[in-house]
Order: structure tokens, then C-alpha cells, then sequence
């Protein structure tokens, strides 16, 4: 059964009268702000995200709809039942009429709010929020002249939506625990694998491998769609794995002689990053061609096989090792002359032949594992994208009142 004929049957011929919000509704804002914030508070503290911070005191004791006065308009609600301080930029809707409820009305906007936003900004962004805005939105009401029949419809509504959001979010929740315990196996396996705990192997210092190369600055304003391939640091952490041979960006072509660049086997490392954890993130370059680099991370070249390098720069042993040469500030920044003494396994030092056999055999069985858990960190996200969309196509048909031609929504 579809949700329209599910609706259908609910309302078996009732009127249904579209109400405008304000009518309905008592809105108003908060007094509190960021200072008021406490990271262990008892109670709820809605801001203008979806995150839900804590508080020591609280400002309301209700059950209301709250969403920001500015930024994520249209995309960010709250369902709040109880004590709980609101943000002076956010607003609150408590319902005060006795023939809709919060709950019903908080997943009514959840699925035509936006539209109708979009709609009053005659098609520029909408940035922020009046209260004329929250107050003209119409609502549905299904027998509006009869608030018992119409509160057991919107009851039987709003329990089939919280069934949804309940599976949805524990499908999520189990999608997310296996991506996590798949990452956590397959790092477990490459850290064990390159332990080289026994067997022919030497740990030699980086700068006795190899050398480091700086890249050239550009900047966004730089970037084109067709021109010179370039790996900005930036992208290293967010958009690359552990190696590539196609380069995600392109800057102008006439900024060809004043860039550095990394040539194929070189491994390009971040010099800056947020975290510790992100700065010297390493890909390796495995292009047919030269890629140009940012000013900001560097090019290792050496002699060995670079898909091995940056995987041994991906374990746990060599971040720890490489934070001990991070300058921590604002940016953290990565300090080549303290990188360079950090060690990496050489299998078979004397006889080269047998290095690079052992070398490809590792990563031979490390691009396996790495295309498996790319494949699970594709899919999984993907699937609970797609169980989000589920949810909302039928979510938006059980809401879809009839609504006539003269009411402007």
C-alpha cells in the first residue's frame, strides 16, 4: 500500500483545512549563546546546527519544533520534549492549539519546509529566517472540526514515521559499526604485515632512501577544467587513497614553468593538515605523467615501489613516529628535517632483486584488502544514502494532503 493510499484511507473523505502556522503555534527565539555551553550539562542546548550541545540551565520546559534562524535553513530540525535552552538565533514552535500536534507538525516541515523557503527567496539562497516566514507556512489539518478524529490521524501518522526513523537510523547505526570494524581489520592486517617483525630486513631513515621535493604555490583561483593536473594538499586527506594515477584538479596552463612537480613513483605527503593525524598523509603517484604540487606538501623520491612506501606510511607505527616531527599550532605543519630521520622497513637490503619481488608481493595482497575496504567504504555509505532517500520518498507521499489550488504552500 502506497502512502497516498494509506492517506486516503486515513482521512476516508474528511476535509482537510490548511492553517497557517502562526495561528497555530506560539514562536518565539532564545536568550542563550555559545558562552552558555557546559560539556557536561544535564540539559539540551539547540544551536544553529545539528548538533545538540549541552547546558547547565535551561530556558524552556515544553514540547516544541526548533530550527535555526540562519544557516542550514530548511535542512536542520529538532523535535524537543522537556527542559532544554535554545540559542538566541534559533527559533522555537510551540503548538498551542489542541487540534494538531508538535510531533505531527515537526515531520510536516521536515518534508515541505524547504520547498516553501526556497519558494519566498524567488530563487536566490535563503540565508536566514524571519517570523513572518515561520508564521505564514501552512499546515494541514484533517478534520479540523472534529480535533478527536483529527488528532488519531496525525497520532497514526506520526507512529508509522517514527517506526521509519527508528529502523533508519539503527540500519545506519549498523552500516556505520560495520564500515568501522571492516577499516579497523584491514589496518590491524597492513600494520601487521609491515611490521616485518622477523625475516631479512633493514630500517633505514627516509632521507637515506630518498629525497624531498617542495612543491610551487597556486591557489583555487588558479584552477580550471582543463590545464595542468595538480595534487593540492588538501585533497590528499580528503579525496585520494593510498595511491593514484589520475590527479583530481587542474590549474592554468601559462602557471607551467613557475610549479614543481612529482614524477611517477614519487610519493606526494601533506606538510600541513588539522590534526596531527592528517599532516603527511601520503599518496603515491602512480601516473604515466608528472603531476604539479602544492607548497604545501612535498614529493619523497626514491627507489623503491611507491605503493609500499605509502602504505608503510599509513600505519600506526609510522604516524607515531612522524608526529614527533609536527609543529603544532594553528596548522600543524610537518618538519622535513625531522621527517627524513624517520625509519621504513627495507626488506632483503642486500639484493635488490629479492627486495622488489617482496615489495610487490606485499602490495600485491594490500591492494586486495584496499580495494575490499574501498568497495565497503563506497557501498555502505551509499547504502544508508539510499535508505535515507526511502525513508523520505514515502515519508513525503504520507504527508501529501490534498491541497487546493487556491492555498499558496
Amino acid at each position: 500500500m502506497t502512502g497516498v493510499n494509506f492517506l486516503e484511507k486515513l482521512l476516508d473523505g474528511a476535509d482537510v483545512e490548511w492553517m497557517a502556522l502562526g495561528s497555530l503555534a506560539h514562536i518565539g527565539t532564545g536568550r542563550s549563546n555559545r558562552k552558555d555551553e557546559s560539556e557536561n550539562g544535564p540539559h539540551p542546548f539547540y544551536v544553529r546546527s545539528k548538533n545538540i550541545l549541552k547546558s547547565d540551565t535551561f530556558e524552556f520546559d515544553e514540547e516544541a519544533i526548533i530550527i535555526p534562524g540562519e544557516g542550514g535553513i530548511g535542512d536542520i530540525f529538532h523535535y524537543a520534549n522537556g527542559k532544554y535552552a535554545l540559542h538566541q538565533r534559533a527559533y522555537r514552535i510551540c503548538l498551542s492549539s489542541e487540534i494538531v500536534s508538535a510531533k505531527f507538525v515537526y515531520y510536516f516541515m521536515l518534508s515541505s519546509f524547504k520547498q516553501y523557503i526556497q519558494m519566498k527567496s524567488v530563487g536566490a539562497t535563503a540565508t536566514s529566517i524571519r517570523k513572518p516566514m515561520l508564521e505564514d507556512f501552512q499546515i494541514p489539518v484533517p478534520c479540523p472540526k472534529n480535533p478527536k478524529k483529527s488528532l488519531e490521524i496525525q497520532a497514526k501518522i506520526v507512529c508509522i514515521l517514527d517506526n521509519f526513523t527508528k529502523l533508519t537510523a539503527q540500519l545506519t547505526t549498523e552500516l556505520t559499526a560495520e564500515l568501522t570494524a571492516r577499516k579497523k581489520q584491514y589496518n590491524h592486517y597492513r600494520d601487521h604485515l609491515l611490521s616485518f617483525e622477523k625475516g631479512d630486513v633493514e630500517w633505514k631513515p627516509l632521507g637515506e632512501i630518498g629525497e624531498f621535493i617542495r612543491g610551487k604555490r597556486f591557489t583555487k583561483a588558479d584552477f580550471v577544467e582543463d590545464g595542468i593536473p595538480v595534487i593540492h594538499y588538501g585533497e590528499i586527506y580528503t579525496r585520494y587513497g593510498a595511491f593514484t594515477g589520475q590527479a583530481f584538479s587542474r590549474v592554468k596552463g601559462d602557471l607551467a614553468n613557475s610549479l614543481r612537480y612529482a614524477r611517477p613513483g614519487d610519493v606526494v605527503i601533506a606538510g600541513v593538515g588539522e590534526t596531527v593525524e592528517e599532516v603527511g598523509k601520503a599518496v603515491a603517484w602512480i601516473g604515466t605523467e608528472q603531476v604539479a604540487i602544492h607548497d604545501d606538501s612535498y614529493a619523497f623520491r626514491h627507489p623503491m615501489n611507491p605503493k609500499f612506501v605509502s602504505y608503510v606510511m599509513q600505519t600506526a607505527a609510522f604516524i607515531e613516529e612522524k608526529a614527533k616531527h609536527v609543529s603544532r599550532g594553528k596548522v600543524n605543519r610537518l618538519l622535513i628535517n625531522g621527517l627524513e630521520k624517520v625509519k621504513i622497513p627495507v626488506p632483503f637490503p642486500n639484493d635488490s632483486d629479492k627486495s622488489f619481488a617482496e615489495q610487490a608481493r606485499i602490495v600485491a595482497i594490500l591492494d586486495k584488502f584496499d580495494a575490499l575496504t574501498k568497495s565497503i567504504r563506497e557501498g555502505l555509505p551509499r547504502e544508508i544514502e539510499l535508505r535515507q532517500k526511502q525513508y523520505e520518498y514515502y515519508r513525503n507521499l504520507l504527508l501529501s494532503f490534498p491541497n487546493p489550488e487556491e492555498v499558496e504552500v
